[in-house]
């Protein structure tokens, strides 16, 4: 009887199929951004069958036939440009107004016990709040236009940044400013020649990050009172049960996010070429 021959490429690719899985290994470039597309892919392969073969309803689950026609319903009769242009303008402006408030006050509170004993407890207190009980107050405080829309994404969005602004300045390696103590810096001169710069990868990872929460306040920011807006369109299709304008606004919201945390990403690829977490 003949014997058979093992074939020498197995082990190879048996160790290479390992490697996957191993904590922090890096793997091919292309793997990586093939595993990106099969994950969706197969979520939507999923969902067409359920509604293809009728184990879902449309009013519970419309099919993704349904979902694109919606779009490009809205797409071709000017709704959705017009109710994305609002609904970017009121994240950007809600995004902006609390970074700029919560990059000083993090960085203080992260160098400055004083600051931070004074702070944290309120901040910590008020970010547990839930943000939709606080809409009522917002219309009495800044009416129902959309400065009321950006107060609630300020609200969503600050207190959670502060903190993690504070701590992207505490993880900076006290040796660094010990140094800099030595060589005769002053708090300013350590500040801006060795805390911020090397806090500053962390600090954008954070903007990342925090965009991203501002997205998700945008329904509860045009729950009342908010005649344009991607988050009213899918409030005023709720009431009717249209579940395909429904899912194609939450889609299309994530889309948008998705966009945003990749020009975040590319963007802090370019500027911190030096650190190698942002690579």
């Amino acid at each position: 009887m003949k014997r058979r021959q093992p074939n020498p490429a197995a082990p190879y690719r048996k160790r290479r199929i390992g490697n996957l899985f191993r904590l922090r290994e890096e793997i091919p470039r292309s793997i990586y951004s093939a595993a990106g597309f099969i994950v969706p892919a197969v979520l939507l392969l999923a969902w067409w069958a359920v509604t293809y073969f009728g184990l879902a309803r449309p009013l519970f689950l419309p099919s993704p036939g349904a979902v694109l026609s919606e779009g490009w319903r809205q797409l071709t009769e000017g709704i959705l440009l017009a109710d994305a242009s609002v609904s970017i303008y009121r994240i950007v402006v809600g995004w902006l107004a609390a970074t700029v408030v919560a990059v000083p006050v993090g960085i203080l509170m992260g160098n400055f016990r004083i600051f931070e004993g004074a702070l944290e407890p309120l901040i910590s207190t008020v970010r547990y709040m839930p943000v939709v009980a606080l809409i009522p107050l917002s219309i009495l405080w800044a009416g129902i236009g959309d400065v009321q829309k950006i107060l609630i994404l300020f609200l969503g969005t600050f207190f959670q940044q502060v903190l993690m602004i504070m701590d992207n300045v505490k993880n900076i390696d006290v040796n660094l400013i010990r140094a800099g103590q030595t060589l005769g810096f002053n708090n300013r001169e350590i500040l801006m020649r060795i805390i911020l710069p090397a806090a500053s990868p962390a600090i954008w990872d954070t903007f990342r990050i925090t965009i991203g929460w501002t997205w998700t306040y945008l329904v509860v920011a045009e729950l009342v009172a908010a005649n344009e807006g991607l988050g009213r369109r899918i409030m005023d299709a709720q009431r009717y049960l249209a579940t395909h304008t429904i899912l194609f606004g939450t889609l299309f919201i994530g889309v948008l996010g998705l966009l945003t945390d990749q020009i975040f990403k590319r963007a802090g690829q370019l500027m911190f070429r030096w650190n190698i977490q942002t690579r």
